[in-house]
């Protein structure tokens, strides 16, 4: 079930520490949440991040709901990619390849160097604009002033991306050697600079972020060519171009029109997935009937996928079939309790029925193994709220908006949450979290 989570224009700038030189935040940042979708991106990551010396638990992949061409990282446990990127790449090898030089920007401890890039940028573009302020001040020409503030922050985009160059060819290096100890054709690096050639002679307007966050050179290209020429290729992996395929089958199922998924369902990579792009199809054009038959086919040709249940679920809910999706959900959740966005779903559900105490059970499941899905907290309060429990429903909500940055909101929420629950307990010291948080912020 692909769904959209907001992050605050604040937290999106510190998740893009990597590009905030390039492109300024603009507006709130969506991450894509689906449990398939997430699931097939673990599979694809797992043996490049093993052999990078990194814990695939601990490493998330996380989609971003951005048709440009991007991925970067901005700390030590999340690879970010956008959803256009996903998209566009024609192959497992070509995606994993992406991962693969996320991953050596962790490994090879670039993240730390390039914080200190950052404040080292900040700190150049803030002279800059106090020069320009005392310009000002003085009486000089407005357009002068504003032209010297320009000037600083360029030059401080200068320093920060000339740090990186060299970065970018040691993560090259890395990245085709993470890739054949995992077993992995590493020509799929070459791939994914196909898709960029020509970028850098657009306009920096008209490239796409990853050219502006991975710059490249005919020498790195060269390079890296001969990298990837110089190994032997391990052949495709039918199962990792099968979870490639997954993944951007259900993804372009939700982003393009329900038309254009019907006329390319020949081109799904096999015919369960060709049924699930077809069901999400029908959904999308409000089809009960011929949506439940694709996704059931899809179910009978690989029985117990919680996934392809996942998807029932999430269909029978949102076309108000409520005991159904509760069952489909349950069932779904049975085969993989551990999956938070499953059980969030059945919560959903169990909520839309009426039975509060077991939805609440299950919403608090979902929470506690990813407390950031801002959903799972709306619904949880909820649930806090129709059991009698306001106190809960007021510190769940004040985590909500402290997530999406409404630090106002979150901070009014807080204090209530704060009177009304016990002292020193577990919850009002989220609360307390909550208000530290909101007062830092302010």
């Amino acid at each position: 079930m692909i769904r959209h989570t907001i992050l605050s224009r604040l937290t999106a700038l510190v998740m893009a520490l990597s590009v905030m030189a390039a492109a300024p935040a603009q507006a709130a940042t969506t991450l894509l949440r689906d449990a398939d979708m997430e699931y097939a991106l673990r599979q694809l990551a797992a043996p490049i991040l093993t052999a990078a010396g990194l814990s695939p638990q601990q490493v998330k992949i996380i989609v971003i709901d951005d048709g440009s061409l991007n991925a970067f990282v901005t700390d030590t446990r999340h690879i970010f990619l956008h959803s256009g990127l996903i998209m566009r790449l024609d192959s497992a090898e070509a995606l994993q390849a992406v991962i693969a030089h996320e991953a050596a920007h962790i490994a090879n401890g670039h993240i730390a160097r390039r914080l200190g890039n950052l404040r080292a940028a900040r700190t150049a573009a803030g002279i800059g604009m106090a020069l320009a302020a005392a310009a000002a001040a003085a009486g000089a020409n407005s357009q002068a002033a504003a032209a010297a503030a320009i000037g600083s922050q360029s030059s401080a985009m200068r320093l920060f991306m000339s740090h990186t160059r060299a970065e970018e060819s040691a993560a090259d290096i890395s990245s085709v050697r993470f890739m054949m100890r995992a077993g992995v054709d590493p020509r799929g690096a070459l791939e994914v600079q196909k898709l960029f050639r020509g970028q850098e002679a657009l306009s920096v307007g008209r490239q796409d972020p990853y050219m502006r966050t991975h710059p490249m050179t005919r020498d790195r290209q060269r390079a890296l060519e001969a990298l990837v020429a110089g190994q032997k290729s391990p052949g495709r992996d039918a199962t990792a171009q099968y979870w490639f395929k997954r993944a951007q089958g259900k993804l372009t199922a939700f982003k393009r029109a329900p038309s254009w998924t019907l006329r390319r369902l020949k081109d799904s990579g096999s015919q369960d997935i060709a049924h699930m792009r077809e069901a999400v199809a029908w959904h999308r054009q409000s089809n009960l009937k011929k949506s439940l038959s694709a996704i059931d086919r899809a179910i009978a040709l690989r029985p117990g996928d919680p996934y392809l249940l996942e998807l029932k679920g999430q269909i029978l809910l949102e076309s108000r079939q409520f005991g159904a999706a509760v069952q489909i959900y349950q069932a779904a959740a049975n085969r993989a309790p551990r999956e938070p966005l499953i059980l969030g779903g059945l919560g959903r559900s169990l909520l839309a029925t009426g039975n509060h105490r077991q939805a609440l059970k299950a919403l608090e499941a979902a929470r506690g193994r990813d407390f950031t899905d801002a959903r799972v907290l709306r619904d949880l309060a909820v649930a806090y709220a129709k059991t009698g429990q306001p106190g809960m429903a007021s510190v769940v909500t004040a985590e909500r908006y402290a997530l999406q940055g409404r630090l106002k909101d979150a901070r009014l929420h807080a204090e209530r949450a704060v009177a009304t629950l016990p002292r020193g307990s577990a919850p009002w010291q989220r609360a307390q979290d909550v208000l530290s948080a909101a007062k830092q912020a302010k």
